[in-house]
This record gives structure tokens, sequence and C-alpha cells, in this order.
């Protein structure tokens, strides 16, 4: 359903769910919402009351990227498949998650959808997966043209605001003037309820009519109207915040006379606390604002609201207010407190996308915007976005730092530094040295210290160091809420005690960090890997080869954002993916690990004990003839296999990875030969089989 602001779209949809004999599920999206890692768990959650599945899996409606892709949305689309009773999906303000990675996770829901069940889009404009979804018959449009109020239409909208005194030829002129456009004649009969003439009041412009509403907020008491303005910097009100941003004391009384006034406020709870203005009157109200009282009253609100919203736990709400009040300094440390959190929860695209509305400039002038920025880019393995900030990091100058700040300062750099081992593993120790010795007790960064401290002594061949290092960070991590580090740390103690043939104390060692991953729900993301190839290989030694293929399956998707921006765990987690299907007799698989190891040291080439291992793996696979196994699929395949799920054609594809068409051909075709499949249906049936995409 697509028309603009002011075409009855949720009217419809509120009435239909209210006459709706299947199952109702109801999802309101706003600005904060365009990102997988909101949009897919909110759909959960919305479907959970009918669909066991559905609330069985939104904890982990998680993901960034081809993980969102790959897997939570593959598993929300299972879920829905599977509920036992037909529903109907409604999901109004569908034109606010325009992103692609929301479109394409949306295409991916929508696509198994059972038959007898229903999703329901209202949008301001039409979402580029309804034209392929028309295509292959599977949409049904609603459009503007579709919801304009005809004279009988007209006539009871003007009956129900009260207006009966105006003849047929008026009304006649009004519907004609006013194309139909459901809002407008509202407005229009708004006005002629207060005995003005309504056709003089019918604006030309069906789409902003500010006439109108300067006719209807110019007939309320001044009060009124500078609360209407200045409340319409809220997305959602309650009488608490407008109180508290308005700087007034009776703003339940306010919320009142709106509503009893039919001025476009709509309830969005059942307890009648929470409220927000119909869009194309807020649009209106917020211009108003601007006119009436200048861009610096517009500021002070959304400061006071910022302010609001941090004081009541609501930080990312917090964000958005200060952008909006230019308060950059503000917004900035914020986002920087948030980043790392936001990056566990897989809100990533959320906070890319208030570093664009920050700006480079901003960014620049923030080191610690640009040490999360880069961190960021690492742990997700963008090698474009990670090399671009990892340099701008290392042009920072510490001196023109405030005195305090310094230490803090070259620490961080120092980790980012120690991880990304440009200089070798000799220049990597001295770095994660200085961090361990300079990183405050009470830091969220100090068990990413020890870890990186153990790491290097690793790679050193200081085992005893490491395993102390190491046993450290992971009670601290722990109490920190960093479940990065245990899930880092604990497979390296599982490593150290395979070596030493203590087989049982690896198992623990590899059992947390399973288990981390699956209550931190991170799964998918480059830093789980390692912990995922180290049980399987557990699992196998134990004899339990079903699990232990589960998880290698698992580790082998992981790797896809393990890059040369953090070469040693990139390096160590396809050794241990070698070693692990090898236990399996895949030798083939084996030898491209080996392989992807060898790209990975031609840009890194000093990684001490973790090129040994390589050394180590290689001469393994030199004793034997190759022979049997599987070649497994590439990082690249592996981040273009999800696309496989949506109707996206090859040059769509081409430019969501930014590559060549001919460069998502020749994958394409890999993918089939590797898979086996003719199709895309018959590859994404048989990559869910092997555990590539889904659960």
């Amino acid at each position: 359903m697509a028309a603009p602001a002011g075409y009855g779209k949720s009217t419809m949809l509120t009435e239909w769910a209210a006459t709706e004999s299947r199952q109702v599920a109801w999802v309101s999206l706003d600005r904060t919402d365009d990102d997988p890692a909101m949009l897919l768990p909110l759909i959960a959650a919305a479907c959970a009351p009918f669909s066991p599945l559905a609330d069985a899996v939104m904890a982990d409606m998680r993901g960034v990227g081809a993980n969102a892709l790959g897997r939570s949305a593959p598993m929300l689309a299972a879920a829905l498949a599977s509920t036992p009773d037909s529903f109907v999906l409604f999901i109004d303000d569908a034109h606010l998650v325009a992103s692609e990675e929301c479109q394409d996770a949306l295409e991916i829901v929508l696509s198994r959808i059972a038959p007898g069940s229903q999703v329901v889009l209202a949008s301001r404009q039409e979402s580029p997966l309804i034209a392929r979804l028309r295509s292959t018959g599977d949409a049904w449009d609603v459009s503007a043209a579709d919801l304009v109020f005809d004279h009988t239409e007209a006539r009871a909208v003007f009956a129900a605001a009260g207006a009966t005194e105006v003849d047929d030829d008026a009304l006649a002129e009004v519907v004609a003037r006013c194309e139909g456009w459901p809002t407008g004649l509202f407005l229009c009969a708004l006005v002629a309820r207060s005995s003005a003439e309504p056709v003089s009041a019918a604006g030309s412009d069906r789409y902003l009519a500010d006439y109108l509403y300067r006719e209807c907020l110019a007939r309320l008491p001044e009060d009124l109207q500078a609360f209407l303005r200045r409340s319409s910097v809220l997305e959602q009100l309650s009488p608490e915040i407008c109180n508290a941003v308005l700087d007034i004391e009776d703003a339940r009384a306010m919320i009142h006379r709106v509503e009893t006034g039919n001025l476009f406020l709509v309830r969005t709870d059942r307890n009648g606390e929470w409220f927000r203005f119909h869009a194309l009157f807020r649009e209106f109200l917020l211009a108003e604002l601007e006119r009436a009282e200048g861009a610096a009253a517009v500021a002070g609100l959304h400061r006071r609201a910022a302010a609001w919203h941090e004081a009541h736990e609501a930080p990312i709400l917090a964000v958005e207010h200060w952008i909006q009040a230019r308060e950059f300094e503000r917004a900035s440390g914020l986002v920087a407190e948030l980043g790392l959190g936001m990056y566990g929860t897989g809100q990533v695209s959320t906070v890319r996308r208030w570093l664009h509305e920050l700006g480079d400039d901003v960014l620049l002038a923030h080191p610690a915007l640009v040490i999360s920025m880069t961190w960021t880019a690492i742990l997700l393995g963008d090698v474009r976005a990670g090399e671009r900030w990892a340099a701008a990091l290392d042009d920072l100058r510490a001196e023109d730092l405030p005195e305090d700040d310094r230490v803090l300062f070259e620490s961080a750099r120092a980790m980012v530094r120690a991880t990304m081992c440009e200089h070798g593993y000799t220049k990597a120790r001295a770095d994660a040295a200085f961090a361990f010795a300079h990183e405050p007790a009470r830091s969220p960064w100090r068990d990413q210290a020890l870890h990186l401290y153990g790491i290097t002594a690793l790679l050193a061949g200081d085992e005893q160091t490491a395993r102390v290092a190491f046993a450290q960070a992971v009670p601290l991590a722990t109490a920190m809420g960093n479940p990065d580090t245990v899930i880092l740390s604990e497979p390296e103690l599982a490593l150290i005690a395979i070596d030493e043939g203590r087989w049982s104390v690896a198992a623990e060692h590899a059992h947390r960090g399973v288990e981390a991953i699956d209550a931190s729900h991170m799964e998918g993301y480059p830093t789980t890997a390692l912990a995922l190839a180290v049980a399987a290989r557990v699992a196998v030694h134990a004899g339990d080869h079903a699990a232990g293929m589960r998880l290698l399956a698992r580790g082998m998707r992981a790797r896809i954002g393990c890059t040369h921006l953090m070469p040693y765990l990139s390096v160590r987690v396809r050794v241990q993916l070698a070693r692990a299907h090898l236990m399996l007799g895949d030798r083939a698989a084996a030898a491209h690990l080996l392989r992807e190891c060898d790209d990975i040291m031609r840009i890194r080439s000093d990684l001490g004990t973790a090129g040994a291992q390589v050394e180590e793996l290689r001469m393994g696979l030199a004793v034997e003839p190759m022979t049997g196994g599987s070649i497994p699929l590439t990082p690249a395949e592996l981040r273009l296999l999800p696309y496989l799920q949506t109707h996206l054609t090859i040059a769509e594809i081409g430019k969501r990875l930014f590559v060549s068409r001919n460069t998502v051909s020749s994958q394409l075709g890999s993918i089939y030969r590797k898979l086996s499949a003719t199709s895309r249906s018959q590859a994404v049936e048989r990559a869910d089989a092997l555990g590539l995409l889904g659960d």
C-alpha cells in the first residue's frame, strides 16, 4: 500500500486488523528501525504470540550484512513458514526502513510466507522489493488512486467532523480541489465546522496544504498552538517527556485537549500514555516551529529531549536528538560509548548512519570516534574501511589532546596496531605490552588489552605468559559484559590444553567459548570463528562427528570476515578449521584453507608461531596424496550466497557487494559447481542443508 502522507493508510490497516479473522501481527516502524538488527526482532516479537518458533528465535534476530541475510532473515522466514495458523502481518511506515540491507532481509522473510497468510506493507513510496514480487505474481497493490475519497465518502467525513451544513455543490468543489485527498477533506471539514467557507480552504497542493493547516492552527488558543509546535520535535510523546522538554507542568491536560480536538494525534499504546502526531501534521508543525520561534529554539528543544532520553536510559534516541540539535560534541561522545555495545547487538547499520550524519570532519576531530570506526571495521572484516580509518588513527597527534587523555588514546591506538600486526609480531607484542601496562583496571578495554597481551606472547612462543593473560581476561570480560574477549580467549586456552594432550580440559574451554557465542547471540561475527573451529575439533576427537560437522559449518561461515585486518586470528582460524576437516577426512577442504592462509600471509608475513602452524599444516598435507573431500565455498562466495534467496539480478548483487557483474557471475558459477546445483533455489536448498544459511 503505497501513497503519500494523509491518504489513510494507517487507518485502513487498523480497520482491516480489527475485522481480520486470521491471527494478526502489527509492526509500526520509526527511523531507528532502519537496521536489520532492529527490524527483524520487531517482526519476530509481533508474530511471537501465534508463532512459537518466532518467539524461540527472537533473541537471535541479530546480524550485520551477510549475517543478517545468511542467518537472521532465513531463521525468521523459516519460523513464519511453520506457523500453524494463518496470519496477517501489518507493517506500517515501511518507507522508514529503506536501506538495502533491510529491503533484502524483508524480501527473504516475505518469500517464505505460507499460502493463506499475508503481509501488508504501508509506505509513502513503493519498495523496490514489491516490483520484484509483482513480477512473480506475489504482490497486490493499493495506490493513492485507490484511496481517494469520492463525494459520498467526503460527506461521511464532513458529517463525522460535525460539518453538516455544507451543500452538495460546495462539497463537490471541495472534493475536486482536494482531488479526493482524505486528509485534505478532513481539514476542510474542520474549517467548515468553524463556519468558514470550505472551498476557500481547499489548497491546490494536495501534498502540503499548508494553508489548511494554518487554518486549523490559527483558530486554536496560543498556549495550545505553542504546545503543538514545540512537542513536534518528539517522534513519540507522553505527558512526562512533554513536561520536561517543553518546560511546562500541564502536558497531560494539553494532550487531552489535542486529542479531543481531533488534531491528528494517534495513541501508540493501550494505556494512553504515549502518542504520536500524524506524520504530515508533524512535518507541518516542525516547519511552523522553526518559522515562529527560530532555529535556536528548535535546537534547544532537541537538547532537552536528548538530555531526557539520556536520563531515562534511551541513549539511541538521545543521539538522534543531539544530532538534530547539531550538538556534535555530545553526539560524538555518546556514539563512541555506544559503538562497541551496538556492535555486539548487531546494530552496526545504525552506528554507520550516525557517523555519516556527523560527517568526516566531525569524526576526525574526535579521536574516540576514529577509534570506534577503526575497531568496527576491523571486527567486521571491512578491509576498505579498516585500512582507511587505521591510517586516519595513525595520523592523529596525541600531543594535540588534553594531557589526561593522551595515555588512554595511545593505549587504544596501540591495541589497534597490535591487532592489525602490520609491522610484524615483535612490534605487535610491544604495542600490546604498552596497552597492558597503561589501560586502567576499570577500563572497558582492559580485558581486550589482556587478550592482546596474551595473543602476542603466544605469537612469540611464550605460552605460559599467554595462558595467564587469557585466564585473567575471561573473568574480567565476563564482569564487564564484553563477550568478544571471552569468545576469543577460551579457544586459546583450549588449544594450549590440546597441545598438552589434556583434551578434557580443552573440552571445558571449548564449551565455554561456544556457550558465550550462543548467550550473546553473536553468531556469524568473525571473532566467533576460532571458538567454533576448536569446538569442532574437540567434538570430533570425542567421537561426536555430527556435532563436529555442525560446529565446523558455523565456523566456516564465520570466517567470512576473518581478513588481514586481524591476520594472526584469521590464519589461526583457518589452521584450526583445516585440522577439523582433516579429522573428518576432508583433505581437499584443508588444502583450500591452507591457500587462504597463504593469501593472508602474502600481506602480513611476519606472524610468529601462527606462520609456523601454517607450515606445519603444509607439511602434513604434503605427506599423503590429495584424495577425497570437497572444496568449500570461499569467503567471497559465502558473502554472495545469501543474496541467492532474493530476486536481485546479478548486476544488483554486484552493486550490493561492490564487485563487477563478471565477478558475481564467476562466483555464482563456482557456487553452483561446489554445491552441485543448477539453479538459485537448488543452491539455497543445499546450502541450508549444509548449515551455510539459517540456524
